[in-house]
């Protein structure tokens, strides 16, 4: 068997192809997509201090011990926004403002949970929902041992 002989004209580069491939690519506006994610994750900041204000007016607790259900609220409420496919919107339209809030890290185990509900409590749900969030878990544990120590070791207040 012979090898049928390609044209020079048919064989592009990798340079070529991206080339190419980048004029179909969408432009980014990055300007916008900053400003989307600084006011969304700034409302989602701003109702968490409201929250904690109101925790601390209304229940007479005090800041320190208004912090839990402040978090455990702002978890709730994005886990039900989540389960309403409201908060899948949010992130679309703010990006990262919606992820780096503790709300994000809820909205990623609810959605994995979702999304895998169909093959059963165990296996799906249990088996999938710390998948995205597991590494966040891991890091969050480790730095905090790491604080630990080095808080005991300086004497550090």
């Amino acid at each position: 068997m012979t090898k049928a002989k390609q044209s020079p004209s048919m064989q592009i580069t990798k340079a070529t192809y991206k080339q190419l491939a980048s004029r179909f690519q969408p432009k980014r506006n990055v300007l916008l997509n900053s400003w989307r994610a600084f006011w969304v994750g700034g409302t989602i900041c701003l109702f968490g201090q409201i929250l904690q204000n109101f925790y601390i007016n209304v229940f007479d607790f005090t800041e320190k011990t208004a912090s839990n259900p402040t978090v455990a609220t702002l978890i709730f409420l994005s886990v039900l926004l989540t389960g309403l496919g409201v908060y899948d919107n949010i992130g679309q339209y703010a990006g990262a403002g919606s992820a780096v809030p503790v709300t994000g890290f809820a909205n990623s185990i609810a959605s994995a949970a979702i999304e895998h509900r169909s093959e059963g409590f165990v296996l799906g749900v249990g088996g999938n929902m710390f998948k995205l969030a597991g590494s966040v878990i891991v890091f969050g544990v480790v730095a905090a041992f790491v604080a630990g120590i080095v808080k005991s070791l300086f004497g550090l207040a």
